[in-house]
């Protein structure tokens, strides 16, 4: 039986936290990976999920018509409608939430590491996360696509990191770092420039 991740969750939190606590006005409007959404945006979007639960999720999509993307606009557009601080404020008092939407624990500790690599990539702060955390949400989006489809990217390709001992998967190799790895299985091109690999065009070719 896996370990609970929510020791991961909190820790990465407060590490994202410490790395944005400071941005000026020009970082928070930089786009992130997250299409159409500012680095600000994105950290709302955080802090929305990190205070939802299930029945509350099943009401405010009811209210967006059952429009996740509806649904999603709403959140950030509540939690960035007042000053910045006032955003971080929000992100601040989730970190040690364990409230979420419907799904299975691991979607929550991938949704705080790929979000906070989509805030930090575009902004340029590096962070080392753990490779614990970066193995379990590879190995939890290549089984799911569920919102991300992590599992058709990854079909019928071998996924080899370079920097620690893991490996998954059957066909022509993608390797390369975990981190662009993990971020290429969730959609994100910028990931790819680090990976290599005989299965390379076919994932490039699912982004």
């Amino acid at each position: 039986m896996k370990p609970d991740p929510w020791s991961m969750i909190h820790s990465e939190r407060r590490a994202l936290l410490a790395d944005v606590a400071e941005l000026s006005a020009e970082q928070w409007r930089t786009p992130s990976l997250c299409a159409g959404r500012t680095v600000r945006d994105t950290l709302a979007h955080m802090a929305a999920t990190a205070r939802m639960t299930p029945p509350g999720f099943f009401s405010r999509m009811a209210r967006a018509g059952f429009r996740f993307e509806v649904m999603t606009a709403r959140e950030i557009a509540e939690l960035t409608g007042g000053t910045t601080q006032q955003t971080l404020d929000a992100f601040a008092e989730q970190l040690d939430s364990v409230s979420h939407p419907p799904g299975p624990d691991d979607s929550w500790l991938g949704e705080t590491v790929v979000h906070a690599e989509d805030i930090r990539r575009p902004l340029g702060i590096a962070h080392d996360y753990p490779m614990a955390a970066l193995t379990r949400c590879a190995d939890f989006y290549r089984r799911s696509n569920l919102l991300i489809g992590g599992k058709r990217r990854a079909a019928g390709l071998t996924l080899r990191a370079t920097d620690t001992d893991w490996r998954a998967g059957d066909g022509p190799e993608v390797s390369g770092p975990m981190l662009p790895l993990l971020l290429a299985v969730t959609g994100r091109r910028v990931g790819l420039a680090e990976l290599s690999g005989e299965g390379l065009p076919s994932l490039t070719a699912r982004m």
